[in-house]
């Protein structure tokens, strides 16, 4: 290699690239220590049409649910029935179902917090527990896996 391409690549190493500023950081996962995925991120055509606005964790009924990042738990109640958590992330939010809380809202939690315990309920994973994890940015769904893994992109040499 000559100088010339050394020190372009020394530059690019040291100076911040400006899509690294923009990366959120990166979550935990809510449900420990196994995470087996029962249903896919599946986003709807439409607003209000047919999909899967997050993903379905596998889980036992009485498991502790933590927070996927740092944020301020913005919800706790009842959404159709069923108990549900919604954590604010800035610009993003989290949401868990079906959990009871042991948080209120208002309260500030640190990634890997405690928030709650899953309970169990008539749905596609019944007779097993599974935790519905969301992940939204204003009314927009995001697949929540973006937060625990990490997307590998290949780019082309020179």
């Amino acid at each position: 290699m000559n100088s010339l391409v050394i020190t372009a690549l020394l530059i690019g190493l040291l100076l911040p690239h400006p899509a690294q500023e923009q990366v959120e950081p990166r979550g935990v996962w809510p449900l420990g220590p196994r995470h087996v995925v029962v249903a896919a991120f599946d986003p709807p055509a439409t607003r209000w049409g047919r999909g899967h606005r997050g993903v379905d964790l596998l889980g036992r009924v009485g498991q502790q649910v933590h927070a996927a990042r740092a944020g301020t738990v913005r919800f706790v109640g009842r959404i159709g029935g069923k108990p549900v958590i919604v954590v604010g992330h800035g610009a993003t939010r989290t949401t868990y179902e079906p959990v009871r809380a042991v948080v209120e809202v208002g309260a500030r939690v640190p990634a890997g917090a405690v928030i709650g315990q899953l309970r169990g309920s008539p749905s596609h994973c019944w007779p097993r527990a599974c935790l519905h994890w969301g992940l939204l940015r204003g009314r927009t769904y995001l697949d929540p896996l973006t937060l625990v893994w990490r997307q590998v992109r290949l780019l082309p040499l020179g």
